[in-house]
């Protein structure tokens, strides 16, 4: 019995996800939201409706796969997101050329009303729910961040007690009725629009009544016949009229956006249904009574499709998690522990960093803990989510982790004159063309050509030179330009990975075209393996590579490689010896360096790698680890040329550290929007996920 129970059950989550979608089931709160998602399903059938008492239980339904979509605020895109549920945005809500995929949280008060935002203590306040961005977590954040209401933590009381003691009475739709945040309210003081004091029109008219004296909504709520007689309150304490939002507000925080379960078929499917519906207004809720923003806000403009892989954290950004953090006083996992948590990328690396963290045991525990991930743009995600603290990454990983709102904090030094001086030259290194001498391969004959790259979106292996090709040529495409390459991070299926080897198994090998040390082609030496092993006509790495790696340098790959069998080519000149590379070089390009968080920059990282570098490093105390040498693989977690880590200047931005030259040629680059990940993509999908 219980194994045809189990059956059934895997039955119905096989037809649950699996299944292609042929009708999206919209969840909707209320009536008048139920009688326009009607009229929706009407006009286009592919639409059906489920109606659920609130926004958990339509969550939940979409989790379980009873529903598939509703449109959520920040706050509930954030809870939506959350491991129980785990949900993602998919669409976007755009209001015009004002605010985009943005709006502004406001302060609105009747003119002549005669206070400022610091004078709101003892003042009727109107929200548009609890949990809600401009209504509840953007002013309640603000009011405690500036010190306004007292709070000590979740553990002495729930901040909604602290609020009440903050205002007089309140509407805050979704708190506990009975109490004084629900004493205003002209309904049941539901989350829903039963409740008409409720989102951002009845917090408004609970204004507007002369109930409340202040409401928390967004800036384009207030009617433009009714804006003469309304202020915004700013945090400087002065007041601004109704259309100063851009100067006067309390956040620019994302719109709300449609979310579904993380299934790309479906999301696509979402997506074009919505698109495709014809005849009929999605964001307008005049036909259904006095109710406003029905299934969308009714000043939406157009809907726009999110970035692949963008979940709820990553489209609300760093800060406004902070913030909704800040108002559940959320402890971030692990943050009892004074390790750092070095994020590694692969097998290789994470049994380094394991080796690394054992060592790294003294009297107050490990100093080094280890997060792994498969990428390193999956380490970047962890970074930002104080999952892990901090890694080594190529200047092109800089970039991208800049642009995700991360700091430059170490950056590697190969010159060991400059280890004991500070305030010298950063380290840098040349973005070098390796050849095999002879093969009669240039650079006005690449067309065509196999090549070996150290991964997509690093430096010296695609960033540089992909660059200099795309100006040449204005081709963005590589898979076209090249007749097949190793450019470990690419589509497997792709051109670009077809000349990787994976790790050696034989036969379903996972590791091919992986952007991890476990792809034999990936990396620096592995890019130089790829041309000396016959896969490719031209590798595309760093200076050093050829010398470190010939002679009789470098792992038992190596041990035949002659440096004088290889030549160095660079736009506009003969091959020349690999010696030569300061007359033949592609770039002068950035070295690598360790990513953190702002607010962790000059703090533990810096002083614990440090510590580790007085121990571990190339002249270090404790010879059982060596902090800058990789024995199972090539530059694990450092480059093996490292000589030493070297602290960088505090308040330097990713930009800085990368400078004008690099800025420049990643501007370029740019110009192929397939040369952008898809983290950075959805970190640079809105202006507001950037700081105000």
């Amino acid at each position: 019995m219980k194994t045809l129970l189990l059956v059934a059950l895997l039955g119905c989550f096989a037809a649950v996800f699996a299944a292609p979608a042929d009708r999206v089931r919209w969840c909707v709160i209320s009536d008048q939201e139920h009688q326009k998602c009607l009229g929706l399903s009407a006009r286009a059938p592919v639409f059906s409706c489920v109606k659920k008492e609130n926004i958990i239980d339509c969550i939940i339904a979409i989790k379980a796969g009873e529903a598939d979509a509703i449109t959520l605020d920040g706050g509930d895109i954030y809870t939506a997101g959350l491991i129980n549920y785990d949900l993602q945005p998919i669409i976007a809500e755009d209001y015009g050329t004002s605010s985009d995929t943005c709006y502004y949280a406001v302060a609105v008060v009747k003119k002549d009303s005669g206070f400022g935002f610091k004078e709101l203590q003892g003042k009727k306040s109107c929200h548009t729910g609890l949990g809600k961005s401009a209504g509840w977590n953007i002013p309640i954040g603000t009011l405690l961040n500036m010190g306004q209401i007292q709070w000590s933590g979740i553990e002495d009381s729930p901040v909604e007690e602290a609020v009440s003691n903050f205002f007089v009475s309140s509407c805050v739709p979704g708190a506990t009725r009975g109490g004084k945040l629900c004493e205003l309210c002209k309904g049941d003081c539901s989350r829903s629009h039963s409740e008409p004091y409720y989102d951002y029109a009845g917090a408004f008219q609970c204004l507007a009544d002369g109930v409340g004296e202040v409401a928390f909504v967004k800036h384009l709520t207030v009617p433009d016949s009714e804006k003469a007689n309304y202020e915004l309150l700013c945090k400087d304490n002065t007041r601004r009229p109704i259309d100063s939002y851009k100067s006067c507000h309390l956040a620019r925080v994302p719109a709300h956006a449609v979310v579904s379960r993380k299934d790309p078929q479906l999301a696509e499917f979402i997506w074009t249904s919505l698109n495709s519906v014809q005849g009929f207004n999605l964001f307008s809720s005049e036909a259904y009574g006095t109710a406003k923003n029905l299934m969308f806000k009714d000043s939406t403009v157009k809907l726009v499709q999110l970035p692949a892989n963008t979940d709820s954290f990553l489209y609300l950004g760093a800060e406004y998690i902070s913030i909704v953090r800040s108002l559940k006083r959320e402890q971030t996992p692990g943050a009892s522990s004074t390790a750092i948590k070095w994020c590694a990328v692969g097998h290789a690396e994470t049994a380094k960093c394991d080796t690394w963290s054992i060592n790294s045991v003294g009297t107050d525990g490990a100093s080094i803990e280890c997060e792994s991930a498969p990428t390193v743009d999956e380490c970047l995600k962890k970074i930002m989510r104080k999952e892990a603290d901090a890694m080594a990454v190529d200047g092109g990983q800089v970039y991208t982790a800049g642009k995700c709102g991360l700091v430059p904090a170490m950056v590697e030094q190969y010159d060991e004159g400059q280890c004991g001086t500070s305030g010298g030259p950063p380290s840098s290194y040349y973005a070098v063309a390796v050849i095999k001498k002879g093969s009669g391969v240039t650079w006005a004959n690449l067309q065509g050509k196999r090549s070996c790259h150290t991964g997509i979106g690093r430096t010296a292996g695609w960033n540089i030179p992909v660059g200099h090709i795309h100006k040449q040529t204005n081709n963005c495409d590589m898979a076209t330009f090249f007749s097949s390459s190793c450019a470990p991070g690419a589509d497997p299926s792709s051109k670009l990975c077809s000349q990787c080897a994976g790790s050696g198994k034989a036969v379903g090998d996972e590791s091919k075209c992986k952007a991890s040390a476990d792809e034999r082609y990936y990396g620096y030496a592995g890019a130089f393996r790829c041309l000396v092993e016959g896969a490719g006509d031209v590798a595309f790495i760093k200076h050093t590579i050829v010398p470190e790696n010939s002679d009789g340098n470098g792992p038992a790959w190596a041990s035949e490689v002659r440096s004088a069998d290889y030549e160095l080519i660079c736009p506009g000149k003969n091959p020349v010896p690999v010696t030569d590379y300061i007359s033949c070089n592609l770039a002068l390009v950035p070295a690598h360096a360790v990513v953190t968080r702002p607010d962790l920059t000059h703090g533990e990282v810096i002083r614990v790698l440090q510590d580790q570098q007085a121990k571990f490093g190339t002249s270090g105390s404790d010879p059982t680890f060596k902090l800058f040498q990789s024995e199972t693989g090539k530059n694990l977690l450092f480059k093996d040329s490292t000589k030493c880590l070297q602290e960088i200047q505090a308040g330097t931005t990713y930009d800085q550290f990368l400078g004008t030259e690099y800025m420049n040629a990643m501007a370029s680059l740019r110009q192929c929007s397939e040369s952008t990940s898809d983290l950075e993509k959805s970190c640079t999908f809105h202006s507001c996920q950037q700081k105000n």
